[in-house]
């Protein structure tokens, strides 16, 4: 099994930032990819930024240039520093690693509000 511990959310004015981490332990082997979801009231689950081995990185076109993914190995922690938060923003952000072979493992979700 892997644990993921997310911090992080908070509430925060519109052009504010909030930077959002997730620390994974346990059963580690080889991380291919972490990333975050979100999830906003009434919407559909939204890919928000994966980051691969590699460092390769992608981004939901809603977030590009405002929102920045990046990830410690050491630490088996990926990071979301999100920064010009809109309103539109708010959701709860959960972050998911994926290990070749294994199931998806989620975080329990942290709750990010932009107050515009």
């Amino acid at each position: 099994q892997v644990q993921l511990v997310e911090s992080g959310g908070g509430l925060v004015q519109a052009g504010g930032s909030l930077r959002l981490s997730c620390a994974a332990s346990g059963s580690i082997f080889r991380i291919d990819r972490m990333g975050w979801y979100r999830r906003a009231p009434g919407k559909q689950r939204e890919l928000v930024a994966t980051i691969i081995n590699g460092g390769n990185t992608n981004y939901a076109d809603s977030v590009k240039g405002r929102f920045s993914i990046s990830r410690d190995n050491a630490k088996n922690t990926v990071y979301l520093q999100m920064n010009s938060l809109k309103a539109e923003d708010t959701a709860v952000y959960y972050c998911y690693v994926v290990q070749t072979g294994f199931p998806n493992y989620w975080g329990q979700g942290t709750q990010v509000t932009v107050s515009s």
